[in-house]
């Protein structure tokens, strides 16, 4: 896109969503059903598309659409709760309260492997707090972004016929990759910067939306852990690693990435993991039986299979990450014997590297000795050792789960996480509160002026 055409659609987006913030929000909550029930209509076509471009197999393919779905139910329930506080004064006849009030506009870039979901976790939320929203797709997904937007014009076309119809323009896609990005992040007309994507991105483009004291949502890489305890359900987990660890084939943010094993279960656990490893169907995601698709592209194989080469050249023993064909890999385990610089950085690709610990504060060292802090958890029949995950002193991730692995989260919990994970929440909880500026509002309804603290100012 040339600079010309991006200025004119964020010249619209701020012009149209001076008029969209003046419908009350309950009623930007009939779009957001209305564009919910388009979703339903093409799920499968929506899902096609994500098998084409991100390469997912079909069941995660569909899954990413109906947790889109899912994702306006929730914004059309919260478009009738966007509370504020009211707060108990210091001064006699006053009130205090919180108001919330849209951004502008919100930009908002995803990343190729969850082309629809997190366009609409960032979508849904934005509309319903009554947000204009300007929507960089990743260039690997161009047919996903393509049929969301049609969904998106149609629905609004059945919710405000004309000459409403002006109203799709709430939605606008700026076709670009890097320089696009950076406009956007320069660009002071957007009021909020959503940005999913790797760390090295994030830290690209946090300084210029910094310079501008710009706001920013930040979703970047993960490192993500899973401490296996003594006293844990081996069977379960194994079940939870398996799925953790090669879902999208390892091209999550939440993909499980190390896996921490007491010293006196990992033999039996290694000698159930690697025979699931080893039956994994692997190979054409159009395929009912498939279970690990393609990487993205050959760059991605190549620089996996360049990182299992460096984990065989320190000596750790390397299971599976051979090439079966194109760009399908089997997954890779690798046994390592210390938690070094190699494990510590993310490789987006199947990739499970496995280290042993002897006490539960040992395990929680190793887990939070890493630069990103996305996703955790541990298994583990301990009530004392699952609250000690979930305490101050345990996981540092902005998810924490107890039996279950790190990745699927619910649209009920915010999403995000700390450290060089970006700070940022998406989805659900309070997380809309992200999208909207807050006033705190002070009403005298009396006929003196006192002041706060009771200071007194003359007279």
């Amino acid at each position: 896109m040339n600079r010309t055409d991006y200025d004119k659609v964020i010249e619209r987006a701020v012009e149209i969503q001076k008029e969209w913030r003046n419908i009350p929000a309950p009623g930007r909550g009939d779009l957001i059903r209305v564009f919910g029930n388009e979703l339903r209509d093409v799920i499968m076509p929506i899902g096609n598309a994500i098998m084409k471009d991100a390469k997912k197999i079909r069941a995660e393919a569909v899954g990413e659409v109906q947790e889109a779905i899912d994702m306006c139910d929730f914004a059309v329930g919260l478009s009738r709760q966007l509370y504020g506080l009211t707060i108990q004064s210091e001064r006699p006849q006053h009130k205090l309260q919180e108001i919330y009030n849209p951004l502008g506009v919100v930009g908002v870039i995803t990343a190729f492997n969850f082309p629809c979901a997190v366009w609409a976790w960032n979508h849904c939320l934005a509309m319903v707090c009554g947000n204009s929203v300007v929507w960089k797709g990743s260039p690997k997904a161009k047919n996903v972004t393509e049929i969301c937007k049609k969904s998106w014009d149609r629905a609004v076309e059945k919710t405000f016929p004309e000459p409403w119809f002006k109203f799709k323009d709430l939605l606008q896609v700026v076709d670009g990759d890097k320089a696009e990005a950076e406009w956007m992040a320069d660009d002071s007309r957007i009021n909020l910067l959503s940005a999913t994507g790797s760390t090295a991105m994030g830290k690209a483009l946090a300084p210029r939306v910094s310079a501008r004291m710009g706001k920013a949502l930040y979703e970047l890489g993960g490192n993500n852990g899973m401490i296996v305890s003594d006293k844990a359900n081996i069977d379960l987990a194994v079940r939870g690693i398996v799925f953790g660890a090669v879902g999208t084939a390892g091209q999550r943010c939440t993909t499980l990435r190390r896996l921490i094993v007491h010293e006196s279960v990992y033999e039996d656990l290694m000698s159930k993991l690697k025979p699931a490893y080893a039956s994994l169907p692997v190979g054409d995601n159009f395929e009912e039986s498939t279970l690990v698709g393609p990487l993205i592209n050959q760059e991605s194989v190549d620089r996996m299979q360049s990182v299992l080469e460096q984990a065989k050249a320190k000596g750790y023993t390397v299971h599976g990450g051979d090439v079966v064909e194109g760009c399908s890999v089997r997954p890779a385990i690798v046994e390592a014997t210390e938690q070094c610089d190699l494990i510590k950085t993310e490789t987006f690709a199947p990739i499970l590297y496995v280290l042993k610990y002897s006490d539960l504060d040992e395990a929680i060292n190793i887990h939070n000795a890493v630069p990103q802090g996305l996703s955790s958890c541990i298994f583990t029949d301990s009530v004392q050792e699952a609250e000690l995950f979930t305490s101050a002193i345990g996981s540092d991730c902005g998810i924490v789960n107890i039996n279950i692995g790190p990745s699927g989260a619910e649209i009920g919990g915010a999403f995000g996480g700390e450290k060089d994970t970006g700070g940022g929440r998406e989805s659900g909880s309070d997380a809309w509160k992200q999208y909207m500026r807050r006033s705190t509002v002070t009403i005298n309804y009396g006929k003196s002026l006192p002041l706060a603290q009771g200071i007194k100012f003359g007279d």
